[in-house]
């Protein structure tokens, strides 16, 4: 038993001078040795398109074509009413208004009564008329005595003539007098203090200057028009071109204008009045289309103008289905050698007829594409 022992003993102590002397066997790495070097990982192009040569027929290609055709000149703008189809509601006598029968917004009829106006004016206008109805009563008595006179060689003919002068003149002062009574409003059988003011048009009320007890007239208040009458059968587009486009356009010359409103809607207007002035924080003219209003166009509205160009200037066309539209942005694929493709950024413009679309850049004239960008995609999707 004890020698079993001591063999163990030894052989404990031999294996862990062994261990020692493996462990001063390791060298440490010099500096003269380089590191391992590490693999290389080349990452594809997303936008490169290898296709099975057996499925090329399957993508046939399309030369990319030269249109001319106008431009569209394209610009925003508002709802104005036609400043020569508006028209002030005025009342002539000065005085205090104690009722107003309208008030802004409402539509009115010709000859609609608006208001009525409690005026001092009309006193003094009725006061004139019947002291020019005196004098022009006694001048004729005055002529015809005159004249009976003259038949019977009782008076010169310079007296005669001077009757007659006065009773022409007491005339024209009670014509005058008639008048001012028209121009305010009153019938002279019926005379009143309170003046009636009617609507001189039919159309919308747009402004209102004056309330209940308020002054009125073209001396006593702040502005002589009570009510801004506005027909808005016919209204302006006032829309903003910038100085470029300016050349692109005459007058006279339609437009399209789509309402923000009523996006299924289109109207048709005439160019009527290009700004000679630029705003020169934007650089755009003020250009004006008068439009028809079929009754749903409301002034303030926001609008969209499309003009053709008077300029045609030259597209490259597709046919749509090469455009594969992805994440709002217009590509096509070009080939790219043997049977590779690669995908390319292009910029979209409108469809055209035939079932073409317009490319406004990223492709040349006679350049090939893929007719069918959407089957190449689905096809490397898979």
């Amino acid at each position: 038993m004890m020698q079993f022992a001591r063999k163990t003993s030894s052989l404990i102590v031999f294996l862990s001078l062994s261990l020692v002397a493996f462990s001063g066997c390791k060298r440490e790495p010099t500096g003269d040795t380089a590191p391992p070097q590490e693999p290389v990982t080349h990452v594809s192009d997303m936008n490169q398109v290898t296709v099975d040569p057996k499925l090329l027929n399957h993508f046939p290609l399309v030369a990319a074509e030269k249109i001319e055709e106008a431009s569209e000149v394209t610009a925003t703008g508002a709802v104005f009413p036609d400043i020569s189809r508006e028209i002030p509601v005025i009342s002539l006598a000065n005085g205090r208004v104690v009722d107003v029968k309208v008030r802004l917004d409402d539509n009115v009829k010709k000859g609609q009564l608006v208001m009525r106006v409690q005026s001092p004016d009309v006193t003094n206008a009725f006061d004139a008329y019947l002291k020019a109805v005196n004098d022009e009563q006694l001048a004729n008595k005055a002529f015809l005595r005159a004249k009976e006179l003259l038949d019977h060689g009782a008076i010169s003919q310079a007296m005669y003539e001077q009757a007659d002068d006065s009773e022409k003149d007491a005339k024209a002062d009670l014509t005058a007098a008639e008048e001012q009574l028209k121009v305010l409003g009153v019938d002279k059988e019926h005379p009143s203090s309170t003046v009636n003011v009617y609507a001189p048009v039919s159309g919308v009320i747009i402004a209102q200057n004056v309330t209940q007890a308020a002054a009125a007239g073209v001396s006593l208040s702040g502005s002589a028009t009570a009510f801004t009458i506005a027909d808005l059968s016919q209204v302006w587009i006032i829309c903003d071109v910038f100085e470029n486009d300016i050349a692109k356009i005459k007058l006279g010359q339609t437009a399209q204008i789509h309402v923000n409103a009523y996006p299924e809607k289109t109207l048709t207007g005439r160019i009527s009045d290009i700004g000679p002035v630029l705003d020169p924080s934007i650089r755009t003219a003020k250009v004006r289309i008068q439009v028809a209003n079929p009754g749903w166009l409301k002034l303030g509205m926001f609008v969209n103008a499309s003009l053709d160009s008077l300029k045609p200037q030259t597209y490259t066309a597709v046919p749509s289905n090469a455009v594969l539209h992805l994440h709002d942005r217009d590509w096509v694929f070009v080939p790219a050698g043997d049977n590779n493709f690669k995908r390319t950024e292009v910029r979209g413009g409108k469809i055209l007829p035939n079932g073409r679309q317009q490319i406004l850049s990223g492709l040349d004239v006679g350049q090939q594409v893929v007719s069918n960008a959407l089957d190449l995609e689905s096809t490397v999707s898979q």
